[in-house]
């Protein structure tokens, strides 16, 4: 085993130093500049265009959603770590392109010249976006296409380089081209350049316009890049060499040792995040007097070199968040309303040039606080405002609490708990619409929207079955219109509502009810009753109660709880086995296909026979009665062909199902068959009840058999366990069937 051991460490020895030759970790400067010279481009981003080419590096894809179609750029998924990894971002991709947009405008501007502030309340994910550029950052640095570098001052011992050192006069001659390869006992001392300067602004800013203007690029290269100069500490070691070498530049270069670095959160390189303490963001020390620095020539240590330090320097190449920056009092960052438009921070003893992204969370009670302050209208111009709302799709909220809680719960989760949580947490943040900023028909319809049927709107792009045809139609080509209606307001749609910092905790909290056996959507609604007691903490149970159940958290409890009932009846429906899933879905499509040839007056091939027929007029108007058809049933017939070519246009290129496009109808059918066999599937939630509370003693063997095919079904299809379908059939018991079956 020791033998064994002694092998794997020797192969990942060989590994780590293959990884190192091939990465170019160490290089001269000559080697550097044959580097740059192969893509001047890439080696000569400033941070915004590196981060920028961060996010194209990881590439975008189209998602649609019912209120638009927006981009999504995958660096958001962390697409380097594990499936559903902590810190994956949910939606918010328009808030994605917003900060895509403001890097964009920073490349074409020549540096970051704003602070990029993403405001919105607490818990909207603010700091999970920036978390994931971060990240994104750490593993692009990686990449042969991410490569960073940046050069540190070496001095080689008098017995390495004979005479290279003295500092008397200029040497004769030198075996060794560059000391950048030599190792720590061939050298006397290294200088750290601590704010990451630039390899090329070893070049001179007239020399280095004149090379670049020979290079051929794919684009102009910034300004940063084409301008920026040494730091201070740099500067006056390059002044001492070259006086030292009576102006031999290139003796001077021998110094120089060009290094690749990696971006890192936890060692604070290139990507860093400052809370809002009360500290000073950058300072400095005098490295001189250091002891251990000793070995210097006796020219440098006669120089005042002073080292920068804080969160501005380790940021320098990537990203430095502010987070709640709004927290800290204005004294605090003042300095930033100068620092972002000169791109430089003001020290004792120096000026240090900044180059990285800037970016900051603020809660909106802040940012109005803020707007009030009469130093904002000088610090608006220099801030770059993103607002990151709660999510408005329950689909969407459901999928945090399945990546960021259910994995801390140890317990089963029963099905439909978290989107229980889901659907109350994004009720609590829809706004009354209102209708005088819609005109025509539209007005109408919107304004009288429901709380639940918004919610759903959003989630599913479908709308409420109360409405006629023609409405429906209406409203989902207006949805995007909807959502967009609050965008101007101080109190937009999404600023107000439960946060899923505070829905975290209430699962957590189901998840440990001594009531339930599991995190039971049951036990969800009663945390959540017991949230809604807290009037006096929250600011969304504070809202005026208004028409159409909006901030009526009493009526979003009775409605979810009804929504869940009805999910379980349907459920047991399907579980009992007395209908087939298919059977009325294959139903719906044949009825579909003669309607279709009946509108066209034609006839249709029987698959048996392969005679052509005359469409089933029996079968459609059974449908039609299971659809509960009012008024003119030709013209209803009629409609349904003409809603089906209306959805192939908006879906070019998607096969035509009826189950898609006529969801409610298929529904609405289903309902209607199930309500037949309404008694035996209650007499089956009753057995179910008895198996699993009192193993089934009183059933005998069919009962039983039944009840056991009904719990297999609802595992195998819906992921209930035996304490979670015991919960389910016996609430169904009590409150929908109580009227159908004896205990």
């Amino acid at each position: 085993m020791t033998a064994d051991i002694g092998k794997e460490i020797a192969k990942i020895a060989e590994g780590v130093e293959k990884r190192f030759q091939e990465g170019q970790r160490v290089l001269s400067f000559a080697e550097y500049l044959d580097v740059f010279s192969k893509d001047p481009v890439r080696y000569s981003r400033d941070a915004s265009r590196y981060v920028r080419d961060a996010f194209d590096h990881y590439g975008t894809r189209a998602v649609k959603y019912p209120w638009g179609t927006f981009t999504r750029w995958n660096l958001f998924d962390l697409p380097w770590e594990a499936k559903g990894s902590r810190g994956m971002v949910v939606s918010q991709e328009h808030v994605q392109e917003e900060i895509y947009r403001a890097l964009s405008n920073f490349v074409r501007e020549g540096r970051p010249n704003r602070l990029v502030l993403l405001h919105g309340p607490n818990g909207s994910a603010k700091s999970t976006l920036v978390g994931a550029i971060l990240r994104g950052l750490e593993d692009y640095a990686t990449k042969d296409e991410g490569a960073l570098y940046n050069f540190n001052w070496v001095f080689p011992s008098n017995d390495t380089v004979k005479g290279a050192l003295g500092f008397a006069g200029r040497s004769g001659g030198h075996a060794v081209s560059s000391y950048a390869h030599l190792t720590d006992d061939q050298i006397d001392a290294k200088l750290i350049v601590e704010v990451r300067d630039h390899p090329l602004f070893l070049i001179p800013v007239r020399e280095r316009k004149r090379l670049f203007e020979n290079l051929e690029v794919s684009e102009p290269l910034n300004d940063w890049i084409m301008r920026g100069e040494l730091s201070h500490k740099s500067q006056q070691i390059f002044e001492a060499l070259l006086a030292n070498y009576k102006g031999s530049y290139a003796d001077v270069l021998r110094h120089v040792q060009v290094e690749r670095y990696f971006i890192s959160q936890r060692y604070r390189v290139g990507a860093v995040t400052i809370g809002p303490q009360m500290s000073v963001d950058a300072g400095e020390r005098q490295i001189t007097a250091d002891r251990s620095l000793g070995a210097l020539p006796a020219s440098l240590q006669a120089l005042s070199l002073y080292e920068a330090k804080g969160e501005l320097i380790d940021a320098a190449g990537g990203v430095l968040e502010f987070s709640d920056l709004l927290k800290r009092p204005l004294d605090a960052f003042k300095y930033l309303q100068l620092s972002v438009e000169t791109g430089e921070v003001s020290l004792t003893q120096q000026n240090v040039q900044l180059n990285c992204v800037m970016m900051g969370s603020a809660n909106e009670l802040h940012l109005d606080a803020f707007r009030e302050h009469p130093e904002f209208p000088s610090f608006r111009g220099r801030l770059e405002p993103i607002r990151t709302p709660y999510l408005r799709s329950y689909a969407h909220e459901q999928s945090i609490y399945d990546s960021l809680v259910i994995p801390h719960v140890r317990r089963h989760v029963a099905p439909h708990a978290t989107r229980t949580a889901a659907m109350f947490a994004v009720l609590t943040r829809m706004r009354k619409p209102d209708k005088e900023r819609f005109s025509g028909e539209i007005a109408k319809i919107v304004g009288e929207l429901s709380a639940l049927e918004k919610m759903e709107l959003y989630t599913t792009g479908i709308p409420p079955e109360r409405l006629d045809h023609d409405a429906k139609k209406h409203l989902i080509a207006h949805i995007e219109e909807v959502w967009n209606e609050s965008d101007s307001y101080p109190v937009y749609e999404g600023r107000i509502g439960a946060s899923p910092r505070e829905m975290r905790v209430l699962l957590l909290d189901a998840a440990q009810s001594p009531a339930y056996e599991c995190l039971s959507p049951l036990a969800v609604l009663d945390e959540i009753e017991q949230l809604c007691e807290r009037t006096s903490e929250f600011e969304w149970l504070q809202q005026e109660k208004l028409p159409g159940g909006y901030h009526d958290v009493a009526l979003f409890q009775r409605e979810l709880l009804n929504k869940l009932l009805l999910t379980w009846e349907s459920e047991m429906y399907s579980a009992s086995g007395l209908v087939d899933e298919e059977r009325y879905a294959a139903l719906f499509e044949r009825y579909v296909q003669h309607v279709s040839v009946w509108v066209k007056k034609e006839r249709i091939r029987n698959k048996l026979t392969g005679e052509y027929e005359e469409p089933d007029e029996n079968m459609m108007r059974e449908v039609e009665g299971l659809l509960d058809v009012k008024g003119d049933k030709d013209e209803y017939r009629k409609q349904m062909i003409s809603n089906i070519a209306a959805w192939a246009i908006d879906h070019s290129g998607e096969k035509v199902e009826s189950t898609v496009v006529f969801p409610a109808a298929v529904a609405k059918m289903k309902e209607a068959i199930f309500a037949t066999r309404r008694g035996t599937v209650a007499e089956v939630t009753r057995d179910l009840v008895i198996l699993l509370r009192e193993e089934g003693r009183s059933l005998d063997p069919q009962r039983k058999k039944n009840a056991e095919d009904a719990l297999a079904r609802l595992k195998e299809r819906y992921g209930y366990a035996d304490s979670s379908a015991a919960d389910m059939a016996s609430v169904l018991l009590r409150k929908r069937f109580s009227d159908l079956v004896t205990s």
